[in-house]
């Protein structure tokens, strides 16, 4: 279970072409300071519904809404709105709730069998439970939910019909609520972004409201799921990393953005972009406008020149400047309530079952594939 060998020797050129699962190219940009600064750079449009843009794949145009601005002015005002509603209070509010939560499903587990698959028993049900709760979702459409979000996301796992169904089918659902929450609104994140969209002068639109509704849903619940389940998988292949951590609880949060930096649960493909014009990378290489780009978190991650011995897991890791949520223009909003909701995960399993470990060896667990996340499909432990 270790960092993929291949990123070793993917920083040698800082620009690689690629192909897509569509079979359209790409170019995938390598290093840390260049990674860093062209998610800062406007001159990279993250309008990829453009239709010069490489597809990610032959049919599904995933992250792709011609009437959404993803570039600045409009990305900027839209976003400033959005973190309005999404505040760091809201968030801390629900450290109580996630911990209530996760005793919950681990009193379960302890009832449970004596192995447990942890992907159904915890990793998947705490952030599901978690973002319900923030945005307001009732707590009997959770399932629902989740099969329409992960058909939203399959790049090549599942048929265009049932893809299609999925996409719709959120978006739908998510209007039907939007309209409920209007009607009878509560103290929730739905309820704040409708106030936003209500009463602000410089408003969303309904179809921005509706969008950023359902890119909260989906990044607040899989992305962190699957960083959870896998990450915890990583972390119970070393004991001794295990019994530093239950010697010193202080160390969850940087035992968290270690895992952050090198478990990353997404795709480089989320991070699509389109560039408008030329742009010069630090060694003097070029990407040609209307070339379509790709950032690649998981090399910059691993870069030789900003971590030190970046293949080992440092738990005790310091200035772990990691490009896991991104950086500047697309900042992850959701990046505090995805740390908050590791660190409760990491501490709750760790001390409620202390001789926690994997029930099949760690090279055997089988990967999602065909998926936008790329996390543990199937996760047994036992204690």
């Amino acid at each position: 279970m270790q960092i993929p060998e291949g990123l070793r020797s993917l920083r040698e050129k800082a620009l690689v072409e690629v192909t897509l699962p569509s079979g359209d190219s790409a170019f995938l940009v390598t290093r840390y300071k260049d990674v860093r600064a062209l998610f800062a750079d406007e001159r990279l449009s993250k309008d990829i519904s453009r239709p010069e843009v490489a597809r990610i794949s032959a049919n599904n145009d995933l992250f792709m809404d011609s009437a959404i601005e993803p570039d600045p002015p409009g990305h900027t005002r839209v976003r400033g709105l959005v973190t309005r509603a999404f505040t760091a209070r809201r968030v801390e509010a629900l450290r109580p709730v996630a911990w209530e939560i996760a005793n919950d499903l681990l009193d379960k587990m302890a009832a449970g069998p004596e192995v447990a698959e942890l992907n159904e028993a915890f990793a998947f049900p705490l952030p599901i439970r978690v973002i319900c709760k923030l945005l307001g979702i009732p707590p009997e459409d959770m399932n629902t939910f989740r099969r329409l979000v992960d058909g939203f996301l399959s790049v090549s796992k599942l048929p265009q019909e049932e893809v299609e169904e999925c996409r719709t089918g959120l978006w739908r659902y998510l209007g039907d609520l939007i309209a409920a929450k209007r009607a009878q609104p509560g103290d929730d994140l739905i309820s704040g972004l409708i106030k936003v969209r209500d009463e602000d002068n410089n408003r969303l639109s309904e179809h921005e409201l509706q969008y950023w509704t359902q890119s909260l849903l989906i990044a607040g619940y899989v992305t962190t799921a699957s960083q959870i389940g896998t990450g915890t998988a990583v972390l119970l292949s070393r004991r001794d990393l295990v019994e530093q951590i239950q010697a010193d609880w202080t160390l969850v949060p940087s035992a968290v953005e270690e895992l952050l930096r090198t478990q990353i649960m997404g795709s480089s493909i989320g991070t699509m972009r389109y560039a408008l014009s030329d742009i010069e990378l630090s060694d003097g290489t070029t990407i040609r406008a209307g070339s379509s780009v790709l950032l690649s978190e998981e090399s910059a991650n691993v870069d030789e020149t900003v971590f030190h011995d970046p293949f080992s897991l440092d738990i005790r890791r310091r200035e772990n400047h990691h490009l896991t949520f991104g950086a500047g223009l697309h900042y992850c909003v959701g990046a505090a309530l995805a740390r908050m909701e590791l660190q409760v995960a990491t501490e709750g399993l760790l001390r409620r079952f202390p001789g926690l470990g994997l029930a099949k060896p760690g090279d055997q667990l089988p990967r999602g594939l065909g998926g936008f996340m790329e996390g543990f499909t199937e996760i047994p432990v036992s204690w």
